[in-house]
């Protein structure tokens, strides 16, 4: 156990937390929405820190980020728990264990190993993803301090709702994010997620402003999020952040309590796809969906083919020194 960061003590021994936009008031002895932070005696403690439930060496494009050293690998990790409860959960065993379970499960393993494991394994980025970063935020820092001083960059694959106090204390060591934007209504978050969709937005617009390079991906969920309008309004969105944001559409299976639904049609996605280029972002991408037009990278100026891409393997590469090889146009990412 290790004393949280960022939380606030109360009268009568309750804590407030301050590290996501629940800022869940805890009292003596109870935990917070996650299930992973608990106040003791009027002192919060978080319940995972040291406590590795998950690691791989993942392609950095399985994250997915298409813009963040292409080809790379990525030492990937995670802690059990999650701030949402989402119906479609794709690492469901694992994120709501503490909440479906009532358990925390995970194998001790200190920053200073993961920071050598990712350096045996040639990876360029620690990712922290599976479940949701910010529920083992001190874990997650203390790592990332390490791997910065050690020429690695870190990368979170998150729900985007944390606070802005929590992304403050880690952006000198947050260089990219895939966040995802799960739906574009405040209803479909509180019923399927629960939470809040402006809170997501704000650490979209938050993320931009610190300079994170930031990825959005969005699972369609046939008939949920996949009306022309709500498209409409999330590209629009998007463009707002920068035309540059790469866009992932993703495709559903059912999953986890969301089993009544069909898989998403490819038509589908593809429309969705055309929706984003129309809006004007440079680069929309189609997920679950090995060998796809979409999961190529092209020019935003000229329209060649950038990067072919056959699910997670990189088949043919030409960005010379972040431009395109026919008409010289930048190529927006890092480490291109």
């Amino acid at each position: 156990m290790k004393e949280a960061v960022l939380y606030e003590k109360l009268p009568e021994g309750s804590v407030q937390c301050a590290l996501c936009r629940h800022r869940c008031r805890i009292a003596g002895g109870q935990k917070g929405i996650c299930g992973v932070r608990e106040n003791r005696e009027g002192v919060l403690y978080t319940l995972v820190y040291r406590r590795l439930i998950s690691r791989n060496v993942d392609p950095i494009e399985k994250k997915p980020l298409f813009h963040f050293a292409p080809g790379s690998r990525s030492f990937s990790i995670a802690a059990a728990g999650c701030n949402f409860r989402c119906d479609f959960c794709q690492n469901y065993e694992i994120s709501q264990m503490p909440r479906d379970r009532k358990q925390i499960w995970g194998e001790d393993v200190g920053p200073e190993e993961i920071v050598a494991l990712a350096k045996k394994a040639d990876c360029r980025t620690i990712a922290y993803t599976y479940t949701e970063p910010t529920i083992y935020f001190e874990y997650a820092l203390d790592i990332a301090r390490l791997a910065s001083a050690e020429g690695l960059k870190n990368i979170f694959v998150t729900n985007g709702y944390m606070t802005e106090e929590a992304l403050r204390a880690f952006h000198p060591h947050l260089h990219g994010a895939n966040v995802d934007l799960k739906a574009f209504r405040d209803e479909f978050y509180e019923k399927r997620c629960g939470g809040r969709l402006g809170g997501v937005l704000q650490s979209l617009r938050a993320m931009k402003a610190l300079g994170v390079w930031v990825e959005i991906t969005t699972l369609i969920i046939p008939g949920l999020n996949d009306s022309e309008e709500e498209l409409r309004g999330m590209v629009q969105f998007i463009a707002g952040l920068g035309k540059e944001t790469p866009w992932h559409i993703s495709r559903f299976h059912p999953m986890y309590k969301m089993l009544d639904r069909s898989p998403t049609s490819v038509q589908t996605l593809n429309r969705a796809r055309k929706i984003g280029l129309e809006g004007g972002l440079r680069y929309v991408y189609t997920g679950n969906v090995p060998g796809d037009e979409g999961e190529d990278t092209y020019c935003h100026r000229c329209g060649k083919l950038l990067i072919d891409r056959l699910g997670f393997q990189i088949r043919k590469y030409q960005i010379v020194e972040n431009r395109c090889y026919n008409c010289g146009a930048a190529v927006d990412g890092v480490d291109l």
